[in-house]
C-alpha cells in the first residue's frame, strides 16, 4: 500500500510517517519502481503501535526502546515494566506541576477584579512583582499600549 492508504490505516499523517522513518522507527521501507513508497501489513502494525505509544505520551526515545523490546521474542517483560512504571511516575510528576499552576491562576483570577481598574493581579504576578523580582524590575515603565483609531 502507498503513504496515503498506510496513513489512514495507521491514523498517522503522511508527514509523520516519513519523519518516523527518517528516524529509524520504521524498517527499511519497500519503493516501487517510480520509486514511491510500498508499506506492508507489517509496517502499518509497527505505525499503530507508535501511535497508540504516542497517545500514552511516550517519548520517540522511550518508543524505539519500546519497538526494540516489542521485536525482541526474549525481552523480559521487567524491562517493560520499569519503562512504564518510569513514564506514570513522569505523568504524575507533570499532573502535578499542572495541578499547581492552575491552582496559582484560579488564585489570581479570583483576585483580579475584572472591572474598568487598571491594577491587575495576573499582570502583576506575570512581570514578577509579587515579591520574587528587585524592585527595580517592578518600576520598570510599562509598554505603551496603543488604543482606539
Amino acid at each position: 500500500m502507498n503513504i496515503g492508504e498506510a496513513s489512514r490505516a495507521s491514523g498517522i499523517s503522511a508527514k509523520m510517517i516519513r519523519h518516523y522513518e527518517s528516524l529509524g522507527l520504521l524498517p527499511a521501507v519497500a519503493r516501487s519502481e517510480a520509486g514511491y513508497r510500498q508499506y506492508d501489513a507489517a509496517t502499518v502494525h509497527t505505525l499503530r503501535f507508535v501511535r497508540r505509544a504516542r497517545d500514552l505520551g511516550f517519548s520517540l526515545n522511550e518508543i524505539e526502546t519500546l519497538l526494540q523490546l516489542w521485536a525482541d521474542g526474549s525481552r523480559a517483560s521487567s524491562d517493560v515494566k520499569r519503562i512504564a512504571l518510569a513514564h506514570v511516575a513522569d505523568l504524575e510528576q507533570r499532573i502535578a506541576q499542572m495541578q499547581a499552576m492552575q491552582r496559582t491562576l484560579a488564585q489570581l483570577a479570583h483576585a483580579c477584579h475584572g472591572d474598568t481598574r487598571p491594577d491587575c493581579p495576573i499582570l502583576d504576578d506575570l512581570a514578577g512583582a509579587h515579591g520574587a523580582a528587585p524592585a527595580a524590575t517592578q518600576r520598570r515603565a510599562r509598554p505603551a499600549v496603543r488604543r482606539g483609531g
